[in-house]
């Protein structure tokens, strides 16, 4: 298939590129929101849970240690008070001492130590606090032990010459302490996820004025320049919606008084290009009168005077579909015979003016027999030798024309006929995909913009076939074919008009 020539409006590498406003970054707006919650969650779940946690911690180790001293002091002074009597069974003493659970007691008296536990005794305790101690000052120390975290509190009693220590293990309150890290870590989490629900359900919220804004963009889109957007009494959105029915106001006049010039100006040129018609059949019927050089330029000028004027009947075309004022004047037709009649008229003119029959194959599918299609046959007929003309010029000729219903939703499931495809292939090289989606876009010329040859087409070819196609309620569009060059696919409802409609059907009506 040909660069698309007869197509749309031209694309040059070299054009400026369009100025861009950036909306937003990789992640969507919801997504973003909904993260900012959620991480704001975790932020001040984090921080509670650690005010929470060190907080809770330092309570616990201030009432264990109260409760840790009391219980010292007193067995302290019940020891002293043992130890006055000479008949005192020391190491009896040191194991009846009523301590708390997990707590072991040292004691030195008369140059020994006596100990409740083998794995607690003189060595256990640290040197400093032992000096300490021994040197008449109370001290209490946390130290580690078979690693496990001990509290050591010695207490002198320097009326009977010895020293007591009791040694409490706090493997109990870091268990209570890892349990509470744990529930504060889950609380966190839950924290979290609830947050990145909030924003989602706040994100949703706010981004709803905006899927209004995007159904209306939507309709601009489609050719539906008469769209404005309504901000209700939303005093923030006022602003965007009044910006944004500036702007569909400004484009909807820019477009009309683009559509009412190239009417102006094609229907203006009918009249000097009539009169340059008629001119040069004058001059033709003298032609032998004429000299060589001024019969090649009467050549030329025809041929430039036949391709303007073709322009000319394009433009009215397009200015008549923009208006709203194409019509359509439907027949009742057997598909396979319309096709192959305007597959016949389809006849091209060369550079010598002689009428040249295209010749290729019509392959009629047997779902289309019986069908009837309700069709402009005109507008049909001006369909097909716009697609033959383009294959002809840019792809070596069509290959096939093959007339088809429209398939089934899947193989073996019959469905009554809604449609008709007219498919037409060529032996083109193809055409990119980088170029597809502009094929039927009005004056695009792809990679051969800039570049005038002789029997060029004006660029609206493909897309009045688009907008007569359009007319009639179905679709047309392009892919590869079998081989290397390019399928056209026409698609026209068997039923184009409204239940109970008689007569032309205006271009409104369609769509």
């Amino acid at each position: 298939m040909p660069d698309p020539s007869d197509t749309g409006v031209t694309g040059s590498p070299d054009a400026p590129r369009a100025r861009r406003t950036r909306l937003s970054g990789r992640l969507g707006l919801r997504a973003r929101v909904t993260l900012a919650f959620a991480v704001a969650a975790l932020g001040l779940s984090a921080l509670m849970a650690g005010i929470t946690y060190f907080t809770a911690r330092a309570t616990f180790l201030s009432e264990r240690q109260a409760t840790e001293q009391r219980q010292a002091f007193a067995n302290a002074a019940l020891v002293q008070n043992a130890l006055r009597s000479p008949a005192t069974d020391v190491t009896q003493l040191v194991e009846s001492v009523d301590t708390l659970p997990g707590s072991r007691s040292v004691l030195r008296t008369g140059g020994q130590w006596y100990a409740t536990s083998i794995s607690v005794g003189q060595s256990a305790i640290p040197a400093g606090e032992r000096a300490l101690v021994l040197s008449g000052t109370p001290a209490t120390q946390r130290f580690t032990l078979a690693g496990t975290t001990q509290e050591v509190i010695g207490v002198p009693l320097p009326a009977v010459r010895a020293a007591y220590f009791e040694v409490f293990s706090l493997d109990e309150l870091a268990g209570t302490l890892r349990a509470l890290a744990f529930a504060l870590a889950g609380a966190a989490l839950v924290t979290t996820l609830a947050g990145a629900a909030v924003g989602r359900w706040a994100s949703s919220r706010a981004l709803r004025p905006l899927a209004g804004l995007t159904d209306a963009a939507v309709a601009i889109a489609d050719g539906q320049l008469d769209t404005r957007v309504d901000a209700g009494d939303d005093a923030d959105l006022e602003e965007l919606a009044s910006a944004f029915n500036r702007m569909t106001a400004n484009l909807q006049d820019r477009i009309e008084r683009e559509a009412r010039f190239t009417s102006d100006v094609s229907h203006e040129l009918r009249s000097p290009l009539t009169t340059l018609a008629a001119t040069v059949s004058v001059i033709e019927g003298h032609r032998d009168e004429l000299a060589p050089r001024a019969q090649r330029a009467l050549d030329l000028l025809d041929g430039d005077l036949r391709r303007f004027t073709r322009m000319v009947d394009d433009l009215l075309e397009i200015s008549r579909f923009d208006a709203g004022s194409a019509e359509l004047s439907l027949d009742e037709v057997d598909p396979g015979e319309l096709v192959r009649r305007a597959v016949a008229a389809a006849a091209l003119v060369d550079e010598d003016g002689v009428r040249r029959p295209v010749t290729f194959p019509v392959d009629v599918g047997s779902g289309v027999e019986g069908l009837r299609l309700r069709v402009d046959k005109r507008r049909f007929e001006r369909v097909m030798a716009n697609l033959v003309e383009n294959a002809t010029q840019y792809a070596g000729g069509v290959t096939r024309v093959l007339v088809e219903r429209q398939p089934a939703v899947s193989p073996g499931h019959h469905v009554p006929a809604t449609a008709i495809r007219v498919v037409v292939e060529d032996q083109g090289p193809g055409v990119a995909d980088t170029e597809r989606g502009h094929l039927f876009e009005r004056f695009y010329r792809g990679a051969r913009a800039g570049h005038r040859a002789a029997g060029e087409g004006t660029g609206l070819g493909l897309s009045l076939v688009a907008e007569h196609v359009r007319l009639h309620g179905g679709r047309v569009w392009s892919e590869p074919g079998p081989g290397c060059g390019t399928r056209f696919v026409v698609e026209l409802p068997l039923h184009p008009t409204p239940p109970g409609h008689d007569g032309p059907l205006a271009a409104e009506e369609i769509h």
